[in-house]
């Protein structure tokens, strides 16, 4: 089939689209990212794959043309949403064509207002290794998946099985129907906590098998999740953590007797790998078999990546981008070092505007005496969002708590001042230059 994605930069599309291609189709697309910026990453590692990149003008779109799948941040005046109309080029929006693919599988679907990326890809990755095939349609960029050719966010493996990302952000999970699903926590991130667990919910009665439910959460334990199966480290649960052990870098746990070790630090982390131990222990799979494989995993890409650890100094990047989110990092951060810089861009003026409260309150009570917070602007990927809100008016209710934070107009401002800490993270989502900056930072300590 003749397929062509019209904002195939996004995390989403692409990772479809590299999944297409993969599975025989013939891809082609568009991003007025890659217009900007022709040499981007992404752009170049879909060119690699022989996926063709057009101009974002409707000049990719043409009779031969069999679909037309459109990124739910293309506007209907965009050209190229304007030349399959011209043409009859049968047009879908992501997510209806994501959610036709898992009718064709049998999928799992993870939700969660955080840790879905990390879950979904661990579960990939452990499915992978353990030799079963699966097929990954995911948000964030697993680091073991990535070749010349894939970006890390999906994977065509030869099973019937489909991992996906089930994000709750344009509403459209509630149209899938998966055979399984893991919903892991529930907080406020793209909607109102009380929308989001309605979609839960709906996502639960449409799951034919299996729902895994974080135990621990209270948002969501207040939810009808049909059939739901719990995980948990506080609460009683079929798959319960106990005997932890953090150390800055990694943690060790057991589940009904048995020992596993996770590459990855925090109480969050553990979560994450309970959600994935439950979830393939359902399926059959031995704990032991599990075991044998958790330790291996190294993570998703933008998720606590080093970008230096000497000994004395760290600076670390993260896509932490919702109160929840931050709160989790900021209290692994604390095992990590005394004191720390954290530079945080938020995303989008929708968003920030909704989570100001949040954003003010989780910096105002997880900043310590030591630490500092330097806002950069909000990320504006383009559109018509109303820009009546800035990173100042976050800076100014944390520092009004007694904190410190300061609001930057640009990045350069970072550079100049006192270096006074030994650590350093990098926070926010979309942006992938964020991990540029914290490239910078690393490589003017060293």
């Amino acid at each position: 089939m003749k397929i062509f994605f019209s904002g195939i930069g996004g995390s989403g599309v692409s990772a479809i689209a590299g999944f297409a291609a993969d599975r025989g189709n013939s891809v082609s697309g568009s991003d007025r990212m890659f217009d900007r910026n022709p040499g981007h990453e992404i752009c170049l590692r879909l060119r690699s794959k022989g996926i063709t990149i057009f101009p974002q003008d409707g000049s990719g779109i043409d009779l031969s043309t069999e679909l037309a799948v459109f990124s739910t941040a293309v506007e209907k005046d965009n050209p190229d949403y304007l030349k399959a109309r011209e043409v009859g080029v049968p047009g879908k929006m992501r997510p209806e064509y994501l959610s036709e693919i898992v009718s064709q599988f049998r999928t799992i679907a993870v939700a969660g207002t955080s840790g879905k990326s990390t879950i979904s890809g661990m579960l990939a990755y452990l499915m992978d290794r353990l030799g079963m095939g699966p097929n990954f349609i995911g948000g964030g960029r697993v680091k073991q998946f990535k070749s010349e050719g894939n970006s890390g966010n999906y994977l065509a493996g030869g099973s019937d099985r489909l991992i996906i990302e089930a994000c709750e952000s344009d509403g459209s999970l509630v149209d899938y129907r998966p055979e399984h699903s893991i919903i892991a926590n529930l907080d406020l991130d793209h909607h109102p906590v009380a929308e989001t667990a309605r979609m839960f919910e709906r996502l639960a009665e449409n799951t034919s098998g299996l729902v895994l439910a974080g135990g621990d959460d209270r948002n969501l334990s207040a939810c009808n999740l049909k059939g739901e199966v719990r995980f948990s480290i506080d609460t009683e649960s079929k798959y319960r953590a106990d005997r932890i052990e953090y150390a800055p870098f990694s943690s060790t746990f057991s589940v009904n007797g048995t020992r596993f070790e996770l590459s990855l630090p925090g109480r969050h982390n553990i979560y994450n790998a309970l959600a994935c131990i439950a979830c393939l222990s359902e399926l059959g799979v031995p704990a032991a078999d599990i075991a044998g494989v958790l330790p291996r995993f190294s993570g998703i890409e933008r998720r606590f990546d080093v970008h230096l650890n000497d000994g004395r100094h760290i600076v670390i990047d993260d896509y932490a981008h919702n109160p929840h989110k931050i709160s989790s990092l900021m209290k692994t951060m604390q095992g990590v070092s005394p004191s720390v810089c954290y530079v945080f861009q938020p995303h989008g003026y929708g968003p920030t505007r909704m989570m100001k409260e949040g954003y003010i309150r989780v910096f105002s009570e997880g900043l310590r005496r030591t630490d500092r917070l330097v806002l950069l602007p909000i990320y504006y990927a383009g559109g018509t969002a109303a820009r009546d809100i800035s990173s100042r008016d976050i800076a100014k209710g944390v520092a009004a708590s007694g904190a410190s934070a300061v609001a930057v107009e640009d990045r350069s401002e970072i550079f100049r001042m006192p270096s006074e800490w030994n650590a350093y993270v990098v926070l926010g989502a979309r942006d992938d230059t964020l991990s540029d900056l914290a490239e910078e930072i690393a490589t003017k300590i060293r």
